[in-house]
């Protein structure tokens, strides 16, 4: 959606409904309540410098009525030196159509003043000049209506109401000079365009854009405003201006083939045949807008086609109308003694100032008879001279916005107007001043002529009557009269000509549910479509998305993003996406929050199955080596070092393959417990064993032979005590781990904005205790690879020390590397990094020192002899 109003030097930018019941209500005091009661002292005599006399429609009566109407609407732009005093520049373009308006407002005094029963005995006078639609020259229009012929300021002045005036801003100009004397002015919708845009925006509206349209526009404006209507993607635009403001914008887009615009026509130029023209047919065909109700008013057309030209003054403005209309000149012959000196310098000067269009000018002099020319040509330079009016031209030949008055709106809203005024007087008339005892008791028989006619205000706020058409004419509590709108829609007939659709009303006296009716079905819209254009600067989001501002732009101007993981949104057009409770995720339209999968080390993984297949190849690998151990155990090789200690050797790497089972599926309280562990006694006690033959072995060859004392100290039985030394500190602090802060099951959400899962796993309750587990083998696997360090260069055939070096090597590189890993591993892999160190190290125990004492079992047997097992010393 956007706007577009008409404006003007001091509109502060904005402009509002154009002509929308502009020619009723006494308004222009409710619109200055904060000085509505203020005593007002001004001098008793105004003084007027210069001629400042205007052209004007006049006739005297008993009470005048004033009437301002926009018969020109193009006002020269003023180039003020300060140097001299400001010519008044005459405005240019003529409007038939405000003309009209002009003479239905003499037609309703005229009409008033023969009837009987109004007014009896009071005639009515009119003084109505040119606004021009502008606010200068409307203020200026104004002071010369209240002060003509009167040496008295506003206060005594004889003008007790104005009609007229046919955009808000002039209007606002003059309740502001009206207001605190209480002369009545319609002021209705100053401010129409900040009330339609706050109330569009609270209905959820969005408006792109706001353009104001400059009084006297120029090209590059006019060509500035098309291109922001050309690139916007709002396609409904409201325009609330004259149709004059408008014109020269419709001429540039249609220029410009611009099409499947949805115009919103303001009163002001609903109507307007002059936009009918086949060049703007694309453009606004389909437009819509609302109108004043038409009626046909009897009389008016013979009235209006009455019309003649005439040379005398107070004929100005029908001259103008016969040029307009009959594109000719006119030459009138005169005999000035017949005018009054004064009237006739005016009416040469004013005819003088004419659009500027004069090109010939004679004057006389008083009391010699001349002939004097008045003529108009063309504005565009080097045009051919229009020929002279033959005055047998004839009006009712002419169809124009004129003479077309078989429904007329505005014109309909000037003769209620007048009416409202005269019933006002009435009762003014019948009943004094307001609050009088006689007033309240419906007062009749007071004949007598107003004497204050500030008065006049209260009577016309409490009019109520029924005219001829039957409408029932009344203020609200606001002043306003209670609105009455067709709806009228742009529609092309056969003949390929623009007609203006009646396809709904509204009527504010009604019950709000009854107010507005509208025959959807009737309605062309834009480009002869039959659907409802839509208008939007982005499409909606769809659910799964949000939206996201656009910056610089309009609310209604933004981008669709999706929504992150972990949160939806399952609505048009959200505003932002809804994050899904904790172990829940979003799918994959983002649309609805569903549990989250957990996410383990399964055995049914891939990852899961290399591992389970890995720890039964070293479980089956260890039993093998077992069964050819004690198959062999009376053989020097395996008796050597003491069998014992291998065979407990053997069970303890069973026992650390088995282990890593305990680290494969959902994790429970018991495999939290029992992992770790399991997984610490089970190292230990294998790294005990192989300390204990480590030190055998050293103290084996720094013996002096056999029975040594050395050996004695560190017999069988030391060597199980050894073994159940070093394993129970492990044994104590995993039981007090276990006992004290054990691990438990966890489902960690810390990777399920990046895969989704929640990871189950067991968390430590005390990480401190698995380091010391871990730190606890470190230290026996270093001081185990200390030892055999030192004897792997022992004289022996087959040096234990030696195999029991590299097996340590590979033990603690494995468990270096496992420390950066685990930490720095997600999920599960944190486990499967676990697993990997087990039975990598438990691998390197077993290859490194089992199994070349197997190959020399089965595939060597000639070197399994005592002799063969000692080097001997060189």
């Amino acid at each position: 959606m956007a706007c577009i109003s008409g404006g003007s030097e001091l509109s502060f930018g904005t402009r509002a409904l154009e002509e929308e019941e502009h020619m009723m209500g006494p308004q222009s005091d409710l619109r200055t309540d904060g000085v509505r009661d203020v005593g007002v002292s001004l001098l008793s005599e105004c003084v007027i410098l210069g001629n400042s006399e205007l052209l004007a429609l006049r006739s005297e009566g008993d009470v005048i009525i004033g009437g301002l109407f926009p018969v020109h609407y193009l006002v020269p732009n003023s180039q003020n030196t300060y140097n001299s005093k400001p010519q008044n520049r005459p405005c240019n373009g003529f409007d038939d159509r405000a003309f009209r308006w002009m003479m239905t407002m003499i037609f309703a005094v005229e009409e008033i003043n023969r009837n009987p029963a109004l007014l009896p005995g009071v005639t009515l006078g009119y003084h109505i000049m040119d606004s021009c639609d502008h606010i200068h020259t409307s203020l200026r229009a104004l002071l010369s209506l209240l002060t003509h012929n009167s040496g008295w300021c506003l206060t005594g002045s004889p003008i007790t109401a104005v009609i007229g005036l046919a955009s808000s801003s002039p209007t606002g100009a003059i309740a502001h000079i009206l207001g605190p004397f209480r002369i009545p002015l319609d002021d209705y919708s100053r401010y129409g365009i900040q009330a339609f845009s706050h109330q569009f925006r609270q209905l959820g509206g969005c408006l792109a854009y706001h353009l104001t349209i400059p009084q006297s526009p120029t090209i590059v404006e006019i060509g500035a405003m098309a291109d922001t209507l050309q690139s916007s993607k709002a396609k409904v635009v409201v325009a609330f201006a004259t149709y004059v403001q408008l014109l020269e914008l419709f001429l540039e887009l249609a220029a410009r083939n611009v099409t499947g615009i949805q115009w919103v026509a303001s009163e002001a130029w609903v109507t307007a045949d002059m936009l009918t023209a086949p060049q703007l047919h694309l453009l606004l065909q389909g437009t819509l807008g609302f109108s004043f109700p038409g009626v046909y008013i009897p009389g008016l057309r013979e009235f209006l086609l009455k019309v003649r030209p005439k040379a005398e003054p107070g004929f100005e403005f029908h001259n103008m109308l016969w040029e307009e209309v009959f594109d000719c000149r006119l030459e009138f012959t005169a005999d000035p003694s017949n005018i009054n000196g004064n009237d006739f310098e005016r009416v040469i000067e004013q005819y003088d100032q004419h659009e500027s269009k004069l090109n010939t000018h004679l004057k006389t002099y008083e009391g010699e008879k001349r002939t004097f020319l008045f003529s108009a040509h063309e504005n565009t330079i080097g045009a051919p001279e229009r020929p002279v009016c033959t005055g047998s031209e004839d009006l009712s030949n002419v169809h124009n916005s004129y003479t077309e008055l078989s429904k007329v709106r505005i014109s309909y809203n000037v003769y209620k107007a007048v009416y409202a005024i005269a019933h006002a007087l009435h009762d003014f008339l019948e009943c004094g001043s307001v609050g009088d005892s006689t007033a309240e008791v419906g007062c009749k028989g007071n004949s007598s002529k107003p004497k204050e006619v500030m008065q006049l205000l209260g009577y016309l706020k409490m009019v109520n009557f029924t005219n001829q058409f039957g409408e029932k004419v009344h203020f609200d509590d606001n002043g306003e009269p209670v609105p009455l709108y067709d709806i009228i829609n742009w529609q092309k007939d056969s003949k390929g000509k623009i007609k203006f659709v009646k396809v709904g009303s509204y009527d504010g006296s009604v019950p709000v549910d009854q107010q507005l009716q509208l025959n959807q079905r009737k309605i062309v819209w834009t480009g002869g479509l039959s659907q409802v254009p839509g208008s939007l600067c982005s499409d909606p989001c769809s659910p799964g998305s949000r939206q996201a501002r656009r910056k610089g732009e309009p609310q209604c101007c933004f981008d669709c993003l999706p929504c992150a993981e972990g949160e939806i949104s399952n609505q048009t057009d959200s505003t932002e996406c809804a994050k899904c409770p904790e172990y829940y995720w979003s799918d994959k339209r983002k649309v609805e929050c569903v549990a989250g999968v957990d996410d383990f080390l399964s055995v049914y993984d891939t990852m899961g199955v290399i591992m389970i297949t890995l720890t039964l190849l070293g479980v089956v690998m260890t039993s093998v080596i077992t069964t050819v151990f004690h198959h062999f155990r009376a053989t020097p090789i395996v008796r050597a070092n003491n069998s014992e200690i291998s065979f407990l050797l053997l069970v303890s790497l069973k026992l650390c393959f088995l282990c890593s089972l305990a680290f494969i599926g959902k994790p429970s309280t018991w495999t939290c417990r029992l992992r770790q562990a399991a997984f610490g006694v089970s190292f230990v006690l294998c790294l005990s064993c192989l300390l204990v033959k480590t030190i055998v072995v050293l103290l084996a060859f720094q013996s002096t032979g056999p029975g040594s004392g050395a050996m004695k100290l560190f017999g069988p039985a030391q060597q199980r005590t050894f073994i159940l030394c070093t394993t129970a500190p492990q044994v104590c602090l995993c039981a007090g781990w276990l006992s004290a802060a054990p691990p438990y099951p966890f489902r960690n959400p810390t990777y399920q904005a990046s895969t989704g899962k929640i990871v189950v796993e067991c968390r430590e309750s005390w990480p401190a205790g698995f380091y010391l587990v871990l730190g606890y083998i470190g230290l026996l696997a270093s001081l185990c690879l200390l030892l055999a360090f030192l004897g792997r260069k022992l004289p022996d055939t087959f040096n234990e020390a030696k195999l029991i070096t590299f097996s340590m090597i590979i033990f603690c590189a494995v468990w270096l590397s496992f420390i950066p890993a685990h930490v720095s591993s997600p999920g599960k892999f944190t486990v499967a990094v676990e697993i990997f160190a087990i039975l990598a190290s438990s691998f390197g125990l077993l290859l490194c020192i089992f199994v070349p004492k197997c190959f020399i079992i089965l595939a060597q047997p000639e070197k399994n002899v005592k002799k063969r097992m000692i080097k001997s010393p060189r």
